[in-house]
C-alpha cells in the first residue's frame, strides 16, 4: 500500500508525463505541417513513448492500493519557429522532466518507500537517455546550420536516430 504523499507524488508525474506526450504531438504536427515527414514521425513516436511512460505509472498506482487521478492538462504550444527551436524547447521540457523525477526519486526515500524508489530506478534511466538523445539531436541540427541539404538529410535520417547511453547500457537496454 502506497502512502498518500507517494500517492499524490506520482500522480503529479502522471501528469507531467502525459503533458510530455502532448507537447511531442503537437511538436508533431507542426513538422508535418512544415513537410518535415521524418522529424513528425519521430515526434509522433515520441508521443506515444511519453503515453507509456503515463500508462505504466498508472498502473503502478492502481496495483499498489492508489488511486490513479487523471486531471486537466495544460495545452502544449502549437508554433516552434524554427525546427532548431523546437528541438530547444525538447531538451529544455526533457531536463524538467528529470527534474520532476528527482523530486519524485527524493519523495520515497524521504518516505522510506523503497519498492516506489526501487520502480522508479527505470525512469532515472530513461531520463538519462531522453536527455543525451536530445542533446545529440541539438548537435547535429548545430552541425548543420542553415543548409538546407543538411536539414533534408536531418529529417531523413532523425527516423533511425537511436542513442546508447551508459544508464541503458548499464541496465541491458
Amino acid at each position: 500500500m502506497i502512502s498518500k504523499i507517494i500517492e499524490e507524488a506520482l500522480n503529479k508525474q502522471v501528469r507531467v508525463e502525459a503533458e510530455s506526450s502532448q507537447i511531442y504531438l503537437s511538436m508533431a504536427c507542426w513538422a508535418e505541417v512544415k513537410g518535415l515527414e521524418g522529424i513528425s514521425k519521430f515526434m509522433y513516436a515520441q508521443s506515444d513513448e511519453e503515453r507509456q511512460h503515463m500508462l505504466k505509472l498508472v498502473k503502478f498506482i492502481n496495483e499498489r492500493g492508489g488511486h490513479t487521478k487523471i486531471s486537466d492538462l495544460t495545452g502544449p504550444p502549437v508554433e516552434f519557429g524554427s525546427f532548431k527551436d523546437m528541438f530547444q524547447e525538447l531538451y529544455k521540457h526533457e531536463l524538467f522532466v528529470s527534474e520532476s523525477i528527482n523530486e519524485l526519486v527524493r519523495v520515497t526515500l524521504e518516505e522510506k518507500d523503497y519498492a516506489t524508489h526501487n520502480f522508479l530506478q527505470w525512469y532515472v534511466a530513461e531520463q538519462i537517455e531522453e536527455e543525451a538523445m536530445a542533446r545529440t539531436i541539438l548537435d547535429k541540427i548545430n552541425l548543420i546550420g542553415d543548409d538546407k541539404g543538411g536539414l533534408y538529410l536531418f529529417d531523413r535520417d532523425i527516423q533511425q536516430l537511436t542513442v546508447s547511453s551508459a544508464a541503458s547500457d548499464m541496465l541491458g537496454g
